[in-house]
C-alpha cells in the first residue's frame, strides 16, 4: 500500500507508512509441544497516513479495530512489527535510549481511564511536575511554579486547593484535567487523546473539549482524537480517519466524512448516531453480528461478511485505499475501477 499524504512534507508532522503490530499469541504447554507455527495477532496491518501540522484527526471506529494501538504507535509507546513513523521528517521507529528520550517531550499520550493512568499515591503536584523532574528540567521550586500554572492552565484552580490532592480526591473531570496538564507540562508538539472525555458527564464534556481546543489553539497543538463516538468527533476534528480490524478504511473531510460516507461500514457508523427524530430509521445500515478476530481475518475485504453490499469478488480480493478526490480515499470494491 503506498502512503497517503495529503501535502508537501513541509506539511505534515506526522507521517505512517505501511506500519504493521502484530502481537505473538501465547500458547498453551501442550500446543507448544505439538505445533511450532507461530500465531499472532494482527492488530495493525499495513496502515499508511499523515497529520498535519496544527491538525485534529479523529480516529474512529468499533472496539477491536485497532484505534488505540494505533495512537501507542504513533508516539513509540510500543514498537512497530514493520514500517516507518515518521515525526517532524525523523523516523522515530528507528530511534532509541537517549535520542528517543529527548523527542518525547515533544509526545504525549492521555490514557481513556485517568483513574488507571494517574499513581494513586502521588499528589496531583508531583503526577503532573513527574516529567519535568524525568526530563531533568529546572530547579525542584522552578517545577513547582510551573506546575502550578499548568494547573490553573487546565482549570484546578486556586492551583494551592489542588496540588497535594491525590486521585481519589478528585472526581471524574478534575482527574481528566490533571491528565491534559500533565500533557502539556512540557510544552509538546504532538498529543494522542484516546478517548478522553469517555469517562465523564455529558456536561463536564463539553468543557473538556472546550478545554483541549482551547490548548490546541494557545499552543498550537496537532491532535490525534481517538474515539468511538462520531458525534463528538465532527465537532473537534478536521478530517476523521475509520479504522476497521486493523486497516484504514476511509479518510477525508469530517464534513466529507457525515455528509456522504462512502464504504458501508462508515456509512453504518454514521447512522447509528442517535437522531431525535422517531421518523427517522437506519438499523439496516447497522452493520451485523460483532468484529471479527483479529487472529484470524475474513479473507478478501474484511467487512465482507458484515456488509449489506457485498458481491462476488469482497472475499476473494482485499481493496486497496484509493484516492478519489483531493484528500478523500476510500478501500471499497464498488470504488474500483
Amino acid at each position: 500500500m503506498r502512503a497517503i499524504f495529503t501535502g508537501g512534507s513541509e506539511m505534515n508532522l506526522l507521517e505512517i507508512k505501511n506500519v504493521k503490530k502484530y502481537f505473538p499469541v501465547q500458547k498453551g504447554f501442550l500446543n507448544q509441544l505439538f505445533t511450532r507455527d507461530k500465531t499472532f495477532v494482527k492488530a495493525i496491518d499495513d496502515v499508511s497516513f499523515d497529520i498535519k501540522k496544527g491538525e485534529v484527526l479523529g480516529l474512529a471506529g468499533e472496539s477491536g479495530s485497532g484505534k488505540t494501538t494505533m495512537g501507542r504507535l504513533c508516539v513509540r509507546l510500543i514498537d512497530p512489527t514493520e514500517g516507518e513513523i515518521i515525526f517532524d521528517g525523523e523516523d522515530i521507529a528507528q530511534l532509541k535510549g537517549a535520542e528517543m528520550r529527548s523527542i518525547r517531550r515533544r509526545l504525549q499520550f492521555t490514557f481513556q481511564d485517568p483513574s488507571s493512568s494517574l499513581n494513586p499515591r502521588l499528589s496531583v503536584g508531583d503526577a503532573i511536575a513527574d516529567a519535568l523532574r524525568f526530563q531533568n528540567i529546572g530547579t525542584p521550586d522552578e517545577r513547582k511554579e510551573r506546575t502550578e500554572q499548568v494547573l490553573e492552565r487546565v482549570g484546578l484552580s486556586p492551583s494551592s486547593a489542588f496540588y497535594d490532592r491525590k486521585p481519589h480526591q478528585l472526581s471524574g473531570g478534575q482527574k481528566q484535567r490533571v491528565v491534559f496538564g500533565r500533557a502539556i507540562i512540557l510544552n509538546p508538539d504532538f498529543i494522542v487523546t484516546d478517548e478522553p472525555v469517555a469517562m465523564v458527564d455529558v456536561s463536564i464534556k463539553a468543557q473538556l473539549l472546550e478545554l483541549m481546543l482551547d490548548l490546541q489553539k494557545e499552543l498550537n497543538l496537532t491532535y490525534l482524537f481517538i474515539s468511538h463516538d462520531l458525534a463528538t468527533a465532527r465537532h473537534v476534528c478536521d478530517r476523521i480517519a475509520i479504522m476497521y480490524l486493523g486497516k484504514l478504511i476511509e479518510i477525508g473531510d469530517k464534513n466529507q466524512i457525515y455528509e456522504e460516507p462512502l464504504h458501508p461500514y462508515t456509512e453504518g457508523l454514521i447512522s447509528a448516531i442517535p437522531v431525535p427524530d422517531p421518523k427517522v430509521k437506519h438499523a439496516e445500515k447497522i452493520p451485523r453480528g460483532e468484529i471479527p478476530s483479529p487472529i484470524n481475518p475474513p479473507s478478501g475485504c474484511r467487512f465482507h461478511p458484515r456488509c449489506p453490499k457485498v458481491f462476488d469478488r469482497c472475499p476473494v480480493e482485499e481493496p486497496n485505499l484509493q484516492e478519489l478526490d483531493n484528500g478523500r480515499f476510500v478501500a471499497c470494491h464498488l470504488y474500483s475501477n
